[in-house]
């Protein structure tokens, strides 16, 4: 997996557990600009594949306010850096719409071309952090009366929205994936 997130790539290990054995490639990756998540990871994944020239994934996430029109969406990563969820709970305080969803998108890249896998799960914005577990919007987004940061890493890891992207991913790989012979 090709991340600068060490969290992310620690999720997606927590994922496959023991059947698939997850090795972290951190590459830099120019930030690329989109509306569409699956255009980003597309992109990413080309990018970091016509470097490495191996089988890789990559992961692209948005985080999408309803009431804010989709804000952040696919500037997540920018708007956690700058104003983190403090920020995001102050925009957030006098605002009754509270639903906000989490898509994404897989990007698996090999010499057969780029295929992307994505998933997408729906829940509000608490009103204070909530928790201590994983990373980024986490304690903030709250899902079944509970946030992301309040679930033990084998429950996200089951239910999160990137665990909904990979399990697309992964029933395809074992269906259907069949590489070029080198």
């Amino acid at each position: 997996m090709v991340s600068s997130n060490a969290d992310k790539v620690r999720e997606v290990a927590e994922f496959f557990g023991s059947t698939l054995e997850v090795t972290h490639v951190s590459l830099d990756i120019p930030e690329l600009r989109s509306e569409d998540v699956s255009e980003i990871s597309r992109q990413k994944a080309q990018y970091a594949f016509d470097r490495l020239l191996t089988p890789l994934i990559i992961d692209d996430t948005t985080f999408s306010i309803d009431a804010l029109k989709g804000f952040p969406g696919p500037y997540a990563a920018y708007v956690l850096h700058t104003i983190g969820n403090a920020g995001i709970l102050k925009i957030m305080k006098d605002v009754e719409d509270r639903n906000a969803h989490f898509t994404t998108a897989i990007a698996f890249a090999d010499n057969d071309g780029i295929r992307v896998f994505s998933g997408t799960i729906h829940g509000r914005i608490v009103t204070m952090s909530r928790g201590i577990g994983g990373f980024g919007y986490d304690p903030i987004f709250e899902i079944e009366e509970r946030t992301l940061a309040e679930l033990p890493i084998e429950v996200k890891s089951r239910m999160s929205h990137r665990a909904l992207a990979l399990t697309a991913f992964r029933d395809w790989f074992i269906r259907e994936y069949r590489p070029l012979s080198t």
